[in-house]
């Protein structure tokens, strides 16, 4: 079905597996080619759009600033072409091969990483996770289609994309086990300024919500610096007398580290929790049955919440 501008479904098919791969090896194990034949598929691919598409980094291969341009337009015309050449039929999960790329906060890949890669083995074997952890810019990365389903508290999404909020958490306190805050009554006072706090920010901010609410009391708390993930946090409180906090999602880490987390006193704001992926995924069964994984899983962690 080759066309006048050189480029057929199949080229667009192996361009979308070489940007989710961004290795010719890897392109190649998918598509059930050789190295050899993959590299000439590549090579006619550069020819037709005029741009290298992958070009070495080091040992591996990163994409053009033209093939990110144009990764997700890509991504959408493969999708819907599934779906145009198999209307009707339904999707063997046992049988399909993919690599779904999900962004989210690492204490979430470590709560409910085990549980998702077990489902996926049972019903899709042939069906790849790999977990991104937050950046500390922003950036569409659904739209780019850099990833397939982000997790979890979803801040701001390009107006396209599908945003399913599942439950509403709020933040706990968390100290090291016989930490001195634990004894006697736990008062906005006490939470303030019986030690130092440390905060978890992508970002490296060292300012936030639990710092509008202590204001407004008139209270103050000695932040002494920021880590950007949950994880990365529980260890160092776990070896200080620090005070931080996780949310009610994270506490399963905390529990497996020995800490002890307590209600917080102070008004503070839930975090609404879920999922979102651009609608180009929409009518792709591969992609429902991960949203639907997912959704079960936070269905069943807002259960025990």
């Amino acid at each position: 079905m080759t066309q006048s501008t050189g480029l057929d479904l199949n080229l667009l098919l192996a361009l979308d597996v070489l940007l989710e791969e961004q290795s010719v090896q890897g392109a190649a194990r998918r598509l059930h080619l050789s190295e050899p034949a993959m590299s000439r598929t590549l090579g006619r691919i550069r020819k037709a759009l005029g741009d290298p598409v992958l070009v070495r980094a080091g040992r591996r291969m990163v994409p053009t600033p033209h093939a990110l341009a144009v990764r997700a337009e890509v991504s959408a015309v493969v999708e819907r072409a599934r779906a145009l050449f198999a209307p009707g039929r339904d999707t063997d999960l046992r049988t399909v091969t993919r690599t779904f790329t999900i962004l989210a906060a690492d204490a979430i890949a470590a709560t409910h990483g085990a549980a998702l890669f077990a489902r996926a083995a049972r019903e899709a074997p042939g069906i790849g996770l790999r977990f991104l952890s937050e950046s500390h810019v922003d950036a569409p990365f659904l739209r780019q289609g850099t990833v397939d389903l982000e997790v979890g508290v979803i801040d701001s999404v390009a107006p396209e994309v599908h945003v399913e909020t599942v439950y509403e958490d709020r933040m706990l306190g968390v100290v090291r086990a016989g930490h001195p805050l634990l004894r006697g009554e736990l008062t906005p006072e006490r939470f303030a300024g019986a030690a130092g706090h440390l905060i978890v920010s992508r970002r490296g901010r060292q300012y936030g919500p639990v710092d509008d609410a202590l204001a407004g009391l008139g209270l103050e708390r000695r932040v002494v610096g920021s880590v950007g993930t949950f994880p990365a946090s529980l260890f160092v409180l776990r070896e200080t007398d620090l005070i931080g906090l996780i949310s009610r999602w994270g506490r399963p880490l905390a529990d497996t580290l020995g800490l002890v987390t307590f209600e917080i006193p102070l008004r503070l704001p839930t975090m609404k929790l879920g999922y979102a992926w651009h609608p180009r995924h929409d009518a792709d069964p591969a992609h429902a049955w991960l949203r639907g994984c997912v959704r079960e899983l936070m269905l069943r962690e807002a259960d025990a919440v």
